[in-house]
């Protein structure tokens, strides 16, 4: 898969504009999409940015060497619509969507541990619910 199609797809996943992505990775919206149709050279600095902006990690491997499993809460929140929700609404705040993504699978995988268990979606609804309830009204 061309790197194009994987931004574009990652992208498409989160429910994203390419003028959101922009905005949450300091790069300008033709640039991004001309990513996405195959065109350009971006660099590291910017593909990190983008993946951040996206809720993921940028990975440079050379080698054979087989990556780290995914987190457990990043799949969870990726397949819920309401976290998605949650965090655009936390975001108005000042902080990214991809920092406040990147802190929630954080917190999650932390639940997992005190729970001893993996996290169900039910668990990750109650935690949205205490979330919510922390915003101002």
């Amino acid at each position: 898969m061309e790197l194009g199609e994987v931004l574009r797809e990652r992208r498409k996943a989160t429910g994203r504009t390419i003028a959101s992505v922009a905005v949450d990775a300091g790069l300008s919206v033709p640039y991004i999409a001309n990513l996405e149709n195959g065109r350009g050279n971006p660099t590291i600095a910017a593909l990190d940015r983008l993946a951040t902006a996206l809720g993921a990690r940028l990975e440079v491997r050379i080698g054979e060497e087989e990556p780290p499993p995914a987190s457990a809460a990043a799949e969870l929140l990726a397949t819920s619509d309401r976290a998605e929700r949650v965090i655009g609404t936390l975001a108005t705040g000042g902080r990214t969507r991809a920092a406040i993504r990147r802190d929630l699978i954080a917190t999650v995988d932390s639940l997992a541990v005190v729970l001893g268990r993996p996290v169900a979606p039910a668990d990750l609804n109650r935690l949205l619910d205490l979330l919510q309830l922390g915003l101002p009204a």
